[in-house]
């Protein structure tokens, strides 16, 4: 049975089992999904049920209505496609779309040590140190530090100050490695392609790679201050990971709740939990 999931920053508000031939969503009380927000039309959008197939079609709403970042018109739902209307978030699950084995996606796409090539893991450790690299050209009164991903350096100790010696500028503030996990953000991937849709993949460690070698691969970075991604791989074609359509180039690109990343093929959206 297909579900929707009304969630808004991040909280679940309400679940709908999809046991109806149409649903409407929209401001006013008539509504199936009633979302009461000033940025959402009173008659909003509109979801049709047919068999096992479900189709969402925007009712000429004021201000649109998005999948996966994406403003529709209409649009045949997946398992695992975020709807965004207004401020609110609407999650389609659809149970017999997601009943595969749950370790596949990670088999596929998540290379980890002992997996990848020894020139994948210098590869991962060049393309960290690159957009660290890049990040202080562009951003000099900001430089960010990514961790290398076997280790987390420590901290250097610190140089007792000159009693007489003013204050020496700082060209640029590099951002510290956390001395423990718990004060670290959480947050997880959640795929809305493919035969992987709505596998769910938790963002634990400091650096996971992503992709396939020789096509694309990425890293994403778990800092103290958010995550980032960063490009370690283009493939033959040359091609940059994308987040929300862009292409992120050679820097590390922080990512935000709901950025949807495009990575070898496969549509993920980045979630804070």
């Amino acid at each position: 049975m297909a579900r929707l999931m009304l969630s808004l920053d991040g909280q679940v508000l309400a679940e709908y089992n999809m046991t109806k031939e149409r649903y409407t969503i929209g401001r006013l009380p008539d509504n199936d999904v009633r979302i009461d927000n000033g940025a959402v039309s009173g008659h909003h959008a509109l979801v049709i049920n047919i068999l096992d197939d479900s189709f969402l079609e925007d009712l000429n709403s004021t201000n649109g209505t998005y999948v996966n970042g994406k403003l529709i018109k209409k649009h045949a739902l997946q398992h695992g496609d975020v709807i965004t209307i207004g401020h609110h978030q609407l999650r389609f699950a659809d149970q017999d779309a997601g009943d595969s084995d749950p370790d596949e996606f990670e088999k596929t796409m998540v290379l980890r040590a002992g997996r990848a090539s020894e020139h994948s893991e210098e590869q991962v450790s060049d393309a960290v140190q690159k957009a660290q690299e890049a990040a202080a050209a562009s951003l000099p009164e900001q430089e960010i530090s990514i961790p290398h991903p076997d280790s987390v350096a420590p901290a250097a100790p610190a140089a007792a100050p000159a009693a007489a010696a003013a204050p020496e500028p700082v060209a640029a503030a590099t951002i510290p490695p956390p001395a423990a996990s718990g004060g670290l953000p959480r947050a997880k991937l959640q795929v809305i392609s493919g035969k992987f849709a709505g596998k769910e993949l938790e963002l634990t460690k400091a650096l996971t790679t992503l992709g396939r070698p020789g096509v694309q691969v990425a890293a994403v970075t778990r800092r103290a201050e958010g995550f980032y991604v960063v490009n370690v791989d283009s493939g033959k074609d040359g091609r940059f990971p994308e987040v929300n359509g862009s292409p992120i180039g050679p820097q590390a690109r922080r990512l935000h709740d709901n950025d949807v990343i495009e990575l070898a093929g496969v549509k993920m959206t980045f979630f804070l939990i």
